[in-house]
């Protein structure tokens, strides 16, 4: 039961701090703003690199991406919580019913993965060269996001063990 118990934990404080981060985005909405439009924009990525001919310079597309993330935010906050409260509900059910209830936590998982590596890493970091600059680069930090969701996923799916 313990190990069940802290399944339940670790996926409700993935939901919990996707909470945060989509709620500190939409509040203070300008500063995380600033962020993707200069990853965008590349303006401050090497000034003699070739990468630059993939800048996107239009707010109206920079508004939109940050709307995105925003709500991929959100949807991964969703399916973390409900992902949460479903383990929870069966705690004290068998094996297979308690593995059903998983279902939204890897989904959680898979778009926190989408979200913090695909579009930090892979568009953000490599083909908008964020690595490059000193000032706007999320890569670290975002690392630590789909690290965390990853071993999370791991451990909760790991195998149940029928309760006596």
């Amino acid at each position: 039961m313990a190990t069940r118990i802290a399944k339940v934990l670790m996926v409700a404080s993935l939901a919990a701090f996707c909470w945060v981060v989509t709620y500190d985005n939409i509040i203070d909405y300008g500063a995380n703003y600033a962020f993707v439009s200069h990853v965008l924009s590349m303006d401050t990525t090497f000034p003699d690199s070739v990468l630059r001919s993939r800048a996107i310079t239009d707010p109206l597309v920079w508004r939109r991406a940050y709307l995105l993330i925003i709500g991929v935010e959100g949807l991964t906050a969703l399916c973390f919580s409900l992902g949460a409260l479903a383990l929870l509900f069966r705690l004290g059910v068998g094996t297979s019913r308690f593995d059903r209830a998983k279902r939204f936590t890897v989904l959680g998982a898979m778009l926190a993965f989408l979200l913090w590596f695909t579009g930090f890493m892979v568009v953000g970091g490599e083909w908008f060269a964020m690595w490059q600059s000193k000032l706007w680069n999320g890569q670290e930090a975002a690392f630590r996001f789909y690290m965390t969701a990853l071993a999370v996923l791991i451990f909760v799916n790991q195998p149940e063990q029928d309760l006596l």
